[in-house]
């Protein structure tokens, strides 16, 4: 199998989408002429043309509404915002329209539409420009929110995502963008809703998603040097939450510590602890401890950003604790 980077994978499945359905078209900044702000898109334009690879202005509320009143007509747009902080601009029209269509209208009117681009921080992009956005889109209801963690992944979810007749949330990591795994040279598609047990283990649960599993993997050769046998789930989905994959790992292990780069405020990892509680309380042989993002806005000093999010030793740490050996 060939070796393809995040952002190959991402432009195969844009690509054979559009090959495969000609109601599949691309919108956003920089994405035809430029090959895009992170070269996703990169000779797109040539091969499909301006009707179907389309730059627009810096407005994204604009295009997000144009996008959507697309989708209601029987096309598929892929929106390709340059950074999900700058969906907040659209915010009003993902969430008071695109989202709520469909029960609006009486099921006449279905939005299938992908909002894709970089989610969380990146190198020293500082406090407005590293927003996790999933907890904030995940309060509202009639919205798929994704976050794939590696090449194979984002390819399978991202095709399963253009399919979908609802609207999907896409959120990719820019740190990953130049990832590289195996992934097969034939056509995959990946099912929406289902997590993946990255490593199995039997003595504590780790859950994360997007680039923290990548932050989790080398924490897990620690734990190894000390004995410590760790399952590292990865959740792929934040909604639908796939519970049933947590829980049975849970129920062996006993322990769980919970990872994301989001605050800790009413973030994802509140919705997981919560509904790990309420199906799993009876396994756990310790409360359920978490590892967030700290509640600062993103400093731009690197040392300053490296405290402030998740990272390695504060991980060990919370697994250490959580198993009553530290």
């Amino acid at each position: 199998m060939p070796l393809v980077e995040m952002r190959e994978a991402i432009r195969q499945a844009l690509d054979e989408e559009m090959t495969r359905d000609v109601n599949v078209f691309i919108m956003g900044e920089e994405v035809a002429e430029y090959n895009g702000a992170y070269k996703i898109t990169k000779g797109m334009l040539a091969k499909w043309g301006p009707k179907r690879v389309i730059d627009t202005p810096i407005a994204e509320l604009g295009f997000a509404g144009l996008c959507i009143g697309a989708a209601m007509t029987g096309l598929r747009p892929v929106v390709e915002f340059m950074s999900f902080n700058f969906s907040f601009v659209a915010f009003d029209q993902i969430v008071s329209n695109a989202i709520k269509m469909h029960y609006m209208s009486g099921n006449r009117f279905s939005v299938p539409i992908v909002f894709r681009g970089p989610n969380g921080a990146a190198a020293q992009v500082s406090s407005q420009h590293s927003h996790c956005v999933e907890a904030i889109y995940a309060n509202f209801p009639g919205l798929i929110i994704i976050a794939p963690s590696n090449p194979y992944d984002a390819k399978g979810l991202l095709k399963a995502a253009i399919r979908n007749n609802n609207p999907v949330l896409f959120l990719e990591s820019e740190l990953s963008y130049g990832d590289k795994m195996e992934i097969p040279e034939g056509e995959y598609v990946l099912p929406i809703g289902k997590a993946n047990v990255v490593q199995e283990g039997k003595d504590v649960t780790i859950v994360a998603h997007a680039q923290m599993i990548n932050v989790c993997k080398n924490v897990l050769k620690e734990l190894t040097k000390k004995g410590i046998s760790a399952e590292l789930i990865d959740l792929r989905t934040i909604k639908p939450l796939d519970i049933a994959t947590i829980a049975s790992s849970i129920k062996k292990t006993g322990h769980a510590v919970l990872v994301e780069e989001g605050h800790i405020f009413t973030g994802i990892t509140s919705e997981v602890a919560f509904q790990v509680q309420e199906h799993c309380f009876d396994y756990l042989d310790a409360p359920v401890t978490r590892v967030c993002q700290k509640e600062t806005p993103m400093p731009y000093s690197k040392a300053l950003e490296k405290e402030t999010m998740p990272n390695p030793q504060r991980i060990l740490d919370a697994v250490l604790k959580n198993l009553g050996r530290y």
